[in-house]
C-alpha cells in the first residue's frame, strides 16, 4: 500500500521542521513565495512580450501585402 499524498506531505513538512527549525521557517517561507511571485512576474512579461511580437509581425505583414498590391497597380497601368 502506497502512501497517500497528504501522509507525504505530513513527512516532508515534519524534516523541514526538523532542518530548517521553527525561527528560520518562516524566513524561508517568505522567500519561497517572493520566489514564485518574481516567477509568475517573469511569465507574465513573457506573454506581453510574444504579445507584443506577434503584433509587430502581424503589422509588417500587412506593410509587405501593401506593398505588394502597390506595385501590381503600378505594373497594370
Amino acid at each position: 500500500m502506497s502512501p497517500s499524498l497528504w501522509q507525504i506531505l505530513i513527512v516532508v513538512g515534519i524534516f523541514v521542521l526538523l532542518f530548517m527549525g521553527p525561527k528560520r521557517l518562516p524566513a524561508a517561507l517568505k522567500s519561497l513565495g517572493e520566489g514564485i511571485r518574481d516567477f509568475k512576474k517573469g511569465l507574465d512579461g513573457d506573454e506581453i512580450d510574444v504579445t507584443d511580437s506577434v503584433k509587430r509581425q502581424q503589422m509588417a505583414d500587412k506593410e509587405k501585402e501593401a506593398a505588394a498590391q502597390k506595385q501590381k497597380e503600378k505594373e497594370t497601368t
